[in-house]
């Protein structure tokens, strides 16, 4: 059989270090299907929905350095652009393969015609579509080089007939080259930080994912500086373990300690952060911003210097250049408001809540407990974000994936089966929320069908938590957020799965240590409190007066069990802000 265009994609995908493409199969993709299939280095993974896809692919990038998904003509290309804006906003490189129409039809309005290049254009930093076989492998080739490089989704359209004709000789590389250049600021820029950084008596650091890597090198910063530092939920694995000077996350989903340390800084040092929630930066303080990416540089907030480059190429350059400070005042005060936040939150663990209403923040505790020290989380936005945030801890080893740049919902449990294939053997959790995991149940069965040891975490609380929280803040009465959701542990089972369903507190450590020493899938379905709360690090006076508002309305309206259930569950919190 003669070589076509398919077998040679790809010959090249595996070359370049793909071992799985998401996908379902069907029409104009078949070509490329056939070809894994006899190839036989790539596994095609059968994903019941291709935004799964899209996500398991980013997934796997993000842990392995490449992904793969595909979509057929028309829909298939449509349903994976949630999936491929999560992994291009991450900074994921993911192959998408988009099979087209044959050429002859472009043009025509025929049947399942997409454009590819319009319709992928905001979520790519390559996209093209190849018309001749001659096309095809270059086109591939520079998709792969823009998507590793660039860090990002490269989409290659590839038409049903282009796929099946004759391979052309390539003439252009076959390989991925991924260079490891030193960039780091000029020795100018370094020595004038450096006096910056000597000169200001109160230093706090604030990391983002970009200063993960630098671990040691921001941890031995902070020691001569004696500054407290802070990081960003994407950062917290990186940053958070053997770090006698964290003080946790600041944000949305972050604490008191961290937004406290950077706005009572004279100086704040954002290293690899593009952090953007600019109410949680101070605005009368100096900022200096280091980051790989240089059109980062003061966007979020006016600089006192914006400096480009690798933060731990940067920060060994730097180290040399700062010497030591001797007063640990105020890293002393802000270790120690830390400790007393750590304590706040540890009452909400206390307090487990009820049947059918069990505090979160416990099962979160829990769950920080029976995982393993290198185990990988997937977790969903919404509440279970915060829950997450708060109370998993990294250990150097766990890993935690979310759409925290995008903010889908559903893209736990998709993630979760990138994670398993990504990495056989080490325990994955997927912390689903349970309006997430009813936009994406039908994957539950993609699980099941490659017996991917998963322990889907349910935290059903029978609502759209995080916008029921929106809504209570702006002083509006919560409408259309509750979820009439059906026996998650019935469906699971019917599946495959081992199931259990969690509604009293006192059992929820015993089952929680019965699903992760279940071998293969295991789905917990968890009946926690609709009515937790998870308030942000500083309480505006609007947010509280928008929170009576919306009690008074419910009240007018005759809800009086709601408005007593939700002071009664989050007393705690309201006293520390009233």
């Amino acid at each position: 059989m003669a070589k076509i265009v398919a077998d040679q994609l790809v010959d090249m995908l595996a070359a370049a270090g793909v071992k799985r493409i998401y996908a379902v199969t069907g029409d104009s993709l078949n070509h490329i299907n056939d070809a894994v299939r006899r190839d036989g280095r790539i596994q095609w993974v059968h994903v019941r929905h291709e935004e799964a896809g899209a996500y398991a692919a980013g997934a796997d990038a993000q842990l392995l350095g490449i992904g793969c998904c595909a979509g057929s003509s028309g829909p298939g290309h449509v349903h994976l652009v949630n999936g491929l804006y999560d992994a291009h906003r991450s900074g994921a490189p993911v192959i998408a393969l988009a099979s087209t129409c044959e050429t002859t039809e472009f043009g025509s309005n025929y049947f399942q015609e997409t454009n590819t290049i319009k319709l992928f254009d905001d979520c790519s930093c390559y996209n093209q579509v190849a018309a001749t076989a001659a096309q095809a492998p270059r086109m591939l080739q520079a998709a792969l080089q823009h998507a590793v490089s660039r860090k990002g989704v490269a989409v290659l359209g590839i038409p049903g007939d282009v796929a099946s004709s004759d391979a052309m000789e390539i003439i252009t590389a076959t390989k991925v080259y991924q260079p490891h250049p030193i960039v780091r600021p000029s020795d100018k820029e370094l020595h004038a930080l450096a006096a910056m950084l000597q000169g200001a008596e109160r230093i706090a650091i604030y990391c983002g994912l970009g200063a993960s890597p630098a671990h040691d090198e921001v941890v031995e910063l902070s020691n001569r500086l004696k500054a407290p530092v802070a990081y960003s939920f994407r950062a917290k694995m990186g940053i958070q373990y053997d770090n006698p000077n964290e003080v946790g996350m600041t944000g949305l989903l972050g604490i008191a300690s961290a937004y406290k340390s950077m706005h009572e800084a004279d100086l704040v040092l954002l290293l690899g952060t593009d952090f953007p929630y600019t109410p949680f930066i101070p605005d009368n303080k100096k900022l200096v911003q280091i980051d790989i990416q240089p059109e980062r540089l003061g966007r979020r907030a006016n600089l006192e210097m914006g400096l480009c480059g690798d933060i731990r190429d940067t920060l060994v350059a730097l180290l040399p250049l700062v010497e030591e400070k001797t007063d640990r005042d105020y890293l002393d005060a802000m270790l120690a408001f830390h400790q007393e936040v750590d304590k706040k939150l540890q009452t909400y663990v206390e307090d487990q809540g009820k049947e059918e209403a069990i505090s979160p923040e416990y099962i979160a505790s829990i769950i920080n407990k029976v995982a393993a020290d290198d185990a990988i989380f997937t977790v969903d936005t919404g509440m279970t974000n915060v829950w997450a945030a708060r109370y998993l801890h990294g250990t150097g080893k766990r890993i935690l994936l979310g759409s925290f740049n995008h903010g889908s919902m559903a893209n736990a449990l998709p993630q979760s089966i990138g994670a398993a294939l990504a990495y056989p053997g080490r325990e994955v959790f997927a912390l689903c929320g349970d309006g997430g995991l009813t936009m994406t149940l039908g994957d539950l069965m993609t699980i099941r069908q490659y017996n991917l040891p998963v322990k889907v975490l349910v935290f059903n609380n029978r609502s759209l938590g995080m916008v029921k929280l929106e809504m209570e803040v702006a002083g509006l009465p919560d409408w259309q957020t509750d979820m009439d959701n059906p026996d998650f542990a019935a469906v699971a089972a019917a599946m495959g799965f081992m199931t259990f369903t969690l509604k009293e507190p006192n059992d929820a450590f015993s089952v929680l240590t019965a699903a992760v020493n279940t071998n293969g899938p295991v789905l917990v379905n968890i009946f926690t409190n609709p009515s937790s709360l998870a308030m942000p690090p500083k309480i505006e006076f609007t947010q509280m007066k928008g929170f009576a508002m919306w009690m008074g309305k419910l009240i007018l309206g005759g809800r009086y069990e709601d408005v007593f259930e939700a002071v009664k569950s989050n007393y705690k919190h309201l006293k520390d802000v009233l």
